[in-house]
């Protein structure tokens, strides 16, 4: 019997607003508002499509109550002005239509609003203390903020004051204030980012001062039975900043001036892999910080952070670490998460692996996207499966992400499919990335996928090598080429030495590598994840890389988070520099200039890229109907874009 999880699903309330289950899409920035901040209508189908999932509570993105100058992005969506009221009412139509309920975040960016997306104004802080992150991406006059005058920030309550009205009118069912990751409210808060002298700094108790007027205005606005939501930072995770000990102190003030709801959220932009954690995070790890908050405030509490699975969500319910869970990229990768559980189809979620491509996108002025789900940001397009009127019979070449993507969304539109994959199990280079030091996660994608295989009967045909040959004789309408790639061997002197191999042969299991001296030729992502396996297998490893930086074509976050990482270890890098030969002593180098060096190696491991694998495209052009190349087959890439061309053929056959 499929588990019930009856304290996900009891009813909850904040306040006097009653939610259908515990379960809260928190706010999750998804750059789909319009240019000049207004709520579009692919930000509407979004929300909707993650209200009609099942989810209780829908939080907005951050929206500026301060535009330009608090924007921390491009399209952020605004709510500084009346004019904008009648396109957040038809989110909130949207939203209920679906039977959620849905809340505004109100959000000024401070010290890490973007310079470069203000329009040219100055950003402001409490104090002019640049953010480490916005100075690796602004110059230095516009990365250090103009410190606020004690009018000014009077002024800045007042606004926030006047947003919440105006979301009231919208027909929002709750407000919150966003007080955590480094923004505004947040640098009042911090020590570290809080040196002012007047009312407005100092103690806890003086650097309370500014969110606790902007709570204490905003009820006195929207009457004693609106509900407000305070999203607090718990943990800067940074030496000077908030602790959980001060933060317990700050949820104690912000109950008494009338919250209703903690948010317990923690990180800054100083340390975004606390923000957005990345894929060794283990599920659930910051539910002890909501419990430490919990045991001093009688408000209900949001837990927050890898909470993937309904078994981890319900333990930290029933443990009374918290009374509702935040779902944020739980939810991007599946908006019928809370359905699935729901109705005992657990096995047909498609859990989030934190890979962080959503938050690249965003970061990068793109509309959000995910690895896993086609759908996400397309909601308009892909939202619906259309079901063909004439079935067609379609053979798949290539059992990894993008052939078995393309298998279940081609079978669920009613075509019959055959999927032909030459090795003995399905996943293709799904299971490589799972071997990974920290990226076991990627298993549940491959698990999810070959459930759905089965589920939906596809025809798999495991450890047959499908050929020009045998495909003509089946006389297929459709075949799709999702044979992948294979790693690139360049032409170097020595490169068919023994003790060369590649990443993949490494990743793969197929030779191991134990207590030797290793060159990892290649520092992007795959050459980066190969040396952590290495080292971690107590190997001796040194990186050659011929960019003066290494795992430059890592999701931002993960490239934070491994350099961090590289800090520690006992991986080195020679970057600015290229393989030139490979001996008997080990591998010869040379720098921009041209100066050669060795170093020594028992074992050369190649990370220098891929290429794909397009003989069997070759030899059925203008063999079958229709052919189509998808994946790696068709260009070297990425999960999401294996995902993406598997889904998108599949919808066009």
């Amino acid at each position: 019997m499929a588990q019930k999880f009856e304290r996900l699903f009891q009813v909850g309330r904040i306040g006097t607003m009653k939610l259908r289950n515990r379960l809260v899409r928190p706010p999750l920035y998804t750059h789909l508002g319009s240019p000049s901040g207004e709520v579009t209508q692919r930000m509407i189908e979004r929300y909707a499509e993650i209200a009609k999932g099942g989810v209780g509570l829908v939080m907005t993105e951050i929206v500026c109550i301060d535009y330009p100058v608090g924007k921390a992005g491009g399209n952020q969506v605004r709510i500084d002005d009346d004019s904008v009221i009648a396109g957040h009412s038809e989110l909130v139509e949207a939203v209920h239509a679906q039977g959620a309920k849905i809340g505004i975040q109100l959000h000024h960016g401070g010290r890490q609003a973007n310079p470069l997306a203000t329009g040219g104004l100055h950003i402001v802080a409490p104090s002019p203390i640049p953010c480490e992150f916005i100075s690796q991406i602004a110059p230095p006059e516009l990365a250090t903020p103009r410190e606020l005058t004690t009018e000014e920030v009077e002024q800045l309550v007042q606004k926030f004051v006047a947003a919440a009205v105006r979301a009231k009118a919208a027909g929002y069912d709750t407000v919150q204030i966003h007080g955590a990751h480094g923004y505004l409210v947040t640098e009042f808060m911090s020590p570290r980012m809080n040196k002012r002298t007047d009312k407005y700094g100092g103690d806890t108790k003086g650097r309370m001062t500014f969110p606790l007027e902007i709570v204490k205005g905003i009820r006195a606005a929207v009457g004693p039975d609106y509900p407000i939501i305070f999203r607090t930072c718990s943990n800067e995770f940074v030496e000077g900043g908030i602790t959980i000990e001060e933060a317990k102190v700050m949820a104690r003030m912000l109950e008494e001036a009338g919250v209703d709801a903690l948010d317990v959220s923690a990180g800054v932009y100083a340390t975004l892999p606390v923000v957005f954690d990345t894929t060794e995070k283990e599920e659930g790890w910051r539910a002890y910080i909501s419990a430490e908050i919990k045991k001093v405030v009688s408000i209900p509490v949001f837990a927050v952070g890898v909470i993937r699975s309904p078994e981890v969500a319900e333990k930290i319910l029933e443990e009374g670490k918290a009374d509702f869970i935040d779902l944020g990229r739980t939810l991007t990768a599946d908006p019928e998460w809370p359905k699935k559980v729901k109705e005992g189809r657990v096995e047909d979620i498609i859990k989030c692996t934190c890979c962080c491509v959503c938050v690249d996108k965003v970061l990068t002025g793109l509309p959000i996207r995910c690895s896993l789900n086609a759908t996400t940001g397309r909601e308009r397009e892909y939202a619906v499966l259309k079901p063909v009127e004439k079935p067609k019979k379609v053979t798949i070449v290539g059992g990894g992400a993008a052939g078995m993507e393309a298998a279940r969304v081609a079978t669920l539109r009613g075509h019959n499919v055959t999927l032909y994959e030459k090795e003995a199990e399905l996943g293709g280079q799904l299971r490589l990335t799972s071997v990974a030091p920290g990226k076991d996660k990627y298993n549940w994608f491959t698990d999810y996928l070959k459930t759905q295989m089965n589920k939906l009967k596809v025809n798999i045909k495991l450890g047959q090598e499908a050929t020009a040959d045998s495909i003509e004789k089946e006389k297929p309408d459709v075949v799709i080429v999702a044979t992948g790639a294979e790693p690139l061997i360049p032409d170097i002197l020595g490169i068919k030495s023994p003790k060369v191999v590649t990443a993949w042969d490494v990743l793969g299991k197929k030779v191991q590598v134990s207590g030797e001296k290793v060159v990892v030729a290649g520092g992007g992502m795959v050459g980066c994840e190969t040396a952590e396996f290495l080292a971690q297998a107590g190997n001796d490893v040194t990186i050659v890389e011929m960019l003066d930086a290494l795992a430059t074509d890592m999701e931002l976050v993960h490239m934070i988070a491994f350099l961090g990482r590289l800090a520690t270890s006992n991986i080195k890098a020679k970057t600015g520099s290229t393989v030139q030969e490979i001996t008997d002593k080990g591998v010869v180098i040379a720098d921009k200039e041209g100066k050669r060096d060795t170093v020594e190696a028992d074992r050369v491991v190649l990370a220098l890229g891929s290429r794909s694998q397009r003989a069997l495209e070759e030899t059925l052009e203008g063999k079958v109907p229709e052919l189509y190349v998808i994946g790696d087959s068709c260009r070297p890439g990425r999960i999401i874009d294996a995902v993406y061309d598997g889904s998108r053929i599949a919808r066009m056959i």
